[in-house]
This record gives C-alpha cells, sequence and structure tokens, in this order.
C-alpha cells in the first residue's frame, strides 16, 4: 500500500515512529520558520496598533515553547517505551498539535523583534555568569523525566498520563496568568492562542484522567 492510500491514523503512528529517534535530543525536527518578512513585520504593527501588545504577552508566548517543548519530547518516548495504542494516539495528537504551535509563537515574536526561543524544554537564563534552564509551571524535573524514561509498558502509560495531566495543568495556569495580568492578552493572536491551549489542554486533561482510571482501575473508556 502506498504511504498516500494509509488511513490518516496509521500515517500519524508512521510519523511518530519516525520522529521518536531524537525523543531525548530536540523536540523537533522541522526547518525553523522562514525568516520574517518586512510584509509581516508591517502586519505585526497595523495589529499591534489596533490591539497593542504588552511584555506579558511576549513572555507568555516565549515560555509556552519551552513548555511545549517538553510536551513533545515526552510523547516521542511513546514507540520505544512499550506505550499501548491509546497512548501512541495521544502522544502523535501532542506532537502534531504542539509543533504547529511551537512555530505559530517564534512567528509571532519574530514578527515583533522580540528574542526567538529555540524549541528546548525550559527557559535559559544566565544568573551571576551561570545558565540555569527555568522550568515553567507543571513542567517535570529531571527527575520525573528520568523515571518516565526508565519506565516500560503499562507503568509508562500510567507515568505518561499522570506527568502528561500535570504538564497539561501547567499550561492553563500559565493561560489564566497571562488574562489575570492588565493589558495582556489584548492582542488578536496571542487571545486566539491562549484561549485555544486553554481549552484544549483541558479537554485533554479531562480525557487523560479518564484514561488514566481505566487504567488503574479498569474500565473501557479508553
Amino acid at each position: 500500500m502506498k504511504p498516500s492510500q494509509l488511513p490518516p491514523l496509521a500515517l500519524a503512528l508512521v510519523a511518530l515512529a519516525a520522529g521518536s529517534a531524537g525523543a531525548q535530543s530536540t523536540p523537533s525536527s522541522a526547518p525553523p520558520p522562514p525568516e520574517t518578512s518586512p510584509a509581516a513585520i508591517a502586519q505585526a504593527r497595523a495589529d499591534s496598533a489596533r490591539r497593542p501588545w504588552t511584555e506579558a504577552d511576549a513572555q507568555f508566548m516565549a515560555h509556552m515553547i519551552g513548555h511545549h517543548a517538553q510536551a513533545i519530547v515526552m510523547a516521542r518516548m511513546a514507540p520505544t517505551h512499550g506505550a499501548s495504542p491509546s497512548i501512541l494516539t495521544l502522544a502523535a495528537r501532542i506532537i502534531n498539535a504542539q509543533q504547529d504551535e511551537i512555530a505559530t509563537m517564534q512567528r509571532w515574536l519574530r514578527d515583533r523583534r522580540q528574542p526567538v526561543p529555540e524549541a528546548v524544554p525550559g527557559m535559559k537564563m544566565v544568573m551571576n555568569g551561570v545558565e540555569h534552564v527555568m522550568l515553567m509551571p507543571g513542567m517535570l524535573t529531571d527527575e520525573q523525566m528520568a523515571e518516565l524514561d526508565r519506565a516500560r509498558g503499562k507503568e509508562f502509560d500510567r507515568l505518561f498520563l499522570t506527568y502528561m495531566i500535570q504538564h497539561h495543568q501547567g499550561a492553563t495556569h500559565m493561560v489564566s496568568e497571562l488574562f489575570g495580568t492588565y493589558g495582556a492578552g489584548q492582542d488578536e493572536t496571542v487571545f486566539k492562542f491562549a484561549s485555544d491551549v486553554n481549552v484544549d489542554q483541558t479537554t485533554e486533561i479531562e480525557r487523560m484522567q479518564r484514561m488514566l482510571a481505566d487504567l488503574v482501575f479498569g474500565g473501557t473508556s479508553q
């Protein structure tokens, strides 16, 4: 059967398996977004004239790049760690959605001439001449990532769901903080993106909680 004849789910799993080899390196093998064009910069300025963006907006977009990047690293473990079919499907969905969202965030920052972080977990900061990685809300510590990486089969599924729920809850907390900051979240792209993150990840949290309950107590909702 030719690749073009495969059903959508099979295509997603093939793409997921192909990217799994880099699970512990960079979360995305896709090329970086193209350089900003003068037209894109002009459009960004026009958008900002209608609904000015704030420093809180820029920080939210920059921090969420590192947040999403860790979720992709976690999801790319699934094919090599004996994950169940339902977890493989969930992981493929997370990778596809969050890679696209990272590109959106990087483009938004670039169009506004703001620093554009690489798609790597966390946010690099230099304090007293020493580089540190700052973890955003919900992100896994090095110890938790190592625990997930050691797990296989059903134990991997359990930890993946537990930690991805934690991770998603952190993202919705970041959205809540953004909208709770005076003047923030008025930019059209930021508002739509943050709102979509809140809705999508809240929905996925509920789905993962049901999957986790089925895994631990038995059930059929997966």
